[in-house]
């Protein structure tokens, strides 16, 4: 995790650095609908490893964007959500699916 002195000047690529990954916006489309588990997120996002969903989770979790919390339960149960700042990136992610669909509607 970068500190915010580290981030780029630009915002726009403070925004890249932060969720400049195809997962990672899947990530928050996905938890736009609410809590999921990890299992949950691994399936609704088609070729995703494990190990890129971890190191998203992680990074998302560490950059203040999502929250992760543990039940103290056999086996664990982990669910995954978005937090304030993670939720204030909706008009983002609304903005991106308003322009896919009317690029797909143009082709």
């Amino acid at each position: 995790m970068l500190t915010k002195e580290e981030m780029p000047a630009c915002p726009v690529a403070t925004t890249v650095q932060l969720i400049g990954s195809k997962w990672k916006l899947l990530i928050i489309r996905n938890l736009l609908t609410g809590t999921q588990r990890f299992g949950e997120l691994k399936k609704s996002i088609p070729g995703i490893s494990q190990k890129v969903l971890t190191d998203s989770l992680r990074s998302m979790e560490d950059d203040g964007i999502m929250t992760r919390k543990v039940y103290a339960e056999v086996p664990p149960r982990v669910e995954y959500s978005l937090n304030e700042l993670g939720e204030s990136m909706r008009p983002i992610i609304s903005a991106m699916e308003q322009w896919g669909t009317a690029y797909k509607n143009n082709q």
